[in-house]
């Protein structure tokens, strides 16, 4: 699956940037920035344009290719290990040469992953222009329109290692298990927070 960023006529670039059209025409003229032609001869810009005017330095040829990887809880380390190998042979395969891996142990319907969002924030900027994933529940369960939103923002590319689609039965009882295995950790930690109220609570009562 391809990720192409936004395309802005000349009108729409200078807004974006913050400048008037007069100045977008007169940076072309002194090849400050280049624009592309379609085949109507009308110009054109992209984000990454965009990103040239607003982030001085910003060079889209050199953006990061990152492979994600992530398991929901700590008992699937081993199957962490074996996404990550799995990766590997795959972006060897494709002739893609990695940038930066990231590992994560997290649920798929947490949004507040420490990771996820440093590299979400890292799309944001522009920073990454090839993002593989063994599959798109590896980024989030539930929501992956927003994190596909965010990518075309940045010009970002997803790369899904597996592309077979599930049953829509399997499809449910993997959202459901997502569903249950989030509740289960919160019923989890409201216990361990019970327990520890009762703890506090009988070491005030010893101190009488």
């Amino acid at each position: 699956m391809t990720v192409v960023g936004s395309v802005y006529r000349i009108g729409e670039f200078a807004k974006r940037v913050g400048r008037s059209v007069s100045t977008v025409r007169r940076w072309e003229a002194e090849g400050r920035i280049v624009a592309r032609r379609l085949p109507s001869g009308q110009r054109y810009f992209d984000d990454s344009d965009v990103r040239r005017v607003l982030q001085p330095g910003f060079d889209a040829v050199r953006r990061k290719v990152v492979v994600y990887c992530r398991v929901s809880s700590p008992g699937q380390k081993s199957d962490l290990a074996s996404q990550v190998a799995a990766m590997q042979q795959f972006c060897l395969a494709r002739g893609l040469a990695v940038d930066e891996w990231i590992s994560e142990v997290g649920g798929g319907m947490d949004l507040r992953r420490g990771k996820f969002l440093a590299l979400m924030d890292a799309v944001d900027r522009g920073e990454v222009g090839t993002l593989v994933v063994a599959h798109r529940d590896r980024l989030a369960r539930f929501g992956f329109d927003l994190v596909e939103h965010l990518a075309a923002r940045g010009g970002c590319e997803f790369v899904v290692a597996n592309q077979e689609p599930l049953s829509p039965q399997q499809e449910l009882v993997e959202d459901l298990l997502a569903v249950v295995r989030t509740f289960s950790c919160r019923l989890d930690g409201l216990r361990r927070y019970e327990k520890e109220l009762k703890g506090a609570d009988l070491a005030m009562e010893g101190d009488r």
